[in-house]
């Protein structure tokens, strides 16, 4: 199978790209923008593999994402192009609004273009798969409510409520026009490759430079938190097994406060980096509360039992194992984080701020 995957340079996609060309005889042809989050360095163990080509294209380019199609004659798409970031969605939600829901039409428009070329046999094995975020279904205020397929959505904030659009055109493309698609809602991702602006990855560097550790409010915002190779191979599944008009909710049953991720991240770094930035007695001396953000969602949970029942996925890691491979592998890997935080991989400078 080829399959066409968007926003391959990204965290969540070139966890994806890797675990296809690494786990499966599938090949991938990775279109991706190269924004501030995108970073082909991410890709270097699969780069050069013959099954993998990349492609430099923005989804809101209409005549290129035409010409991918026919070129590439794709199987499958696995769209995950998006941006991404709530903050920034804050400070400057037109791109947002451009990338999320102009791209994601394009995208649609481009794939059934593409979908009505093809013979009865590769029509019918057609996927078009859009990951999104569990943020669409805004937050739960009861302590034992979780997010199922059926939540109804109420996106708090200008990346949510993107997302939340970029949904339903998915499946108004398939109720309109029968293009055969599905839909996946994550809960929060994090892992090796991780952006560093993103609230795991930002307080381990923060840390290990002597850095305050940013938390907004009271720490108390709960999130649902999901390895993201465990997620890439949940990805996988869906796009391999999964039924045509179908939602899955994915998520890490590990339901964690912010103010206990920083913390755990803490505690891990004293065992693992013993020997502190000068003046820095304990990692947990570094935290500091900040004012929170506006609209800040306070609980994230996912209900993720239908994956399990209907495709057998489960998560291979607790929150606890993946977040200490993950301290480990920012230790082992300096060389790829200090080319994001000095911008010689690519572009701009880092805000800090927290969460998907």
């Amino acid at each position: 199978m080829k399959i066409l995957v968007t926003g391959g340079a990204g965290f969540i996609g070139s966890a994806v790209v890797r675990h296809i060309i690494e786990n499966t005889k599938d090949s991938v042809v990775n279109l991706d923008k190269l924004t501030y989050a995108g970073n082909l360095e991410s890709l270097s163990s699969v780069s050069d593999n013959a099954r993998h080509a990349f492609e430099q294209v923005d989804i809101c380019d209409r005549t290129e994402l035409d010409r991918v199609f026919s070129q590439h004659q794709p199987d499958a798409v696995m769209h995950l192009a998006a941006e991404s970031h709530v903050d920034r969605s804050i400070d400057g939600p037109a791109t947002f609004i451009e990338t999320n829901i102009i791209g994601s039409y394009n995208m649609l428009e481009a794939a059934r273009q593409y979908w009505h070329t093809l013979d009865s046999d590769k029509k019918e094995g057609f996927r078009f798969h859009h990951i999104s975020t569990d943020e669409v279904y805004g937050d739960l205020q009861a302590t034992t409510d979780l997010f199922t397929e059926e939540t109804s959505y109420e996106p708090s904030s200008p990346y949510s409520a993107s997302k939340a659009s970029s949904d339903h055109l998915v499946r108004a493309w398939l109720r309109t026009y029968g293009l055969p698609t599905i839909v996946t809602n994550c809960s929060n991702n994090y892992g090796p490759y991780h952006f560093p602006e993103k609230l795991i990855p930002l307080m381990i560097l923060n840390a290990l430079d002597g850095k305050a550790l940013p938390v907004y409010g009271d720490g108390m915002q709960i999130r649902d938190w999901l390895f993201v190779e465990d997620h890439a191979k949940a990805l996988f599944k869906v796009i391999t097994e999964g039924k045509i008009g179908e939602t899955y909710n994915i998520g890490g049953h590990s339901e964690k406060a912010n103010i206990d991720v920083v913390r755990t991240i803490c505690s891990l770094l004293e065992e693992l980096k013993p020997s502190k930035p000068e003046g820095v007695a304990r990692y947990e001396d570094l935290i500091t509360y900040v004012a929170d953000r506006p609209g800040h969602d306070l609980r994230y949970a996912i209900d993720a039992s239908k994956i399990e029942k209907e495709l057998g996925w489960v998560p291979e890691e607790t929150f606890e194992s993946g977040l200490k491979k993950t301290v480990i592998w920012y230790l082992e890997n300096k060389e790829w984080w200090t080319r994001v935080l000095d911008r010689s991989y690519s572009l701009e400078r880092l805000g800090s701020s927290q969460n998907h």
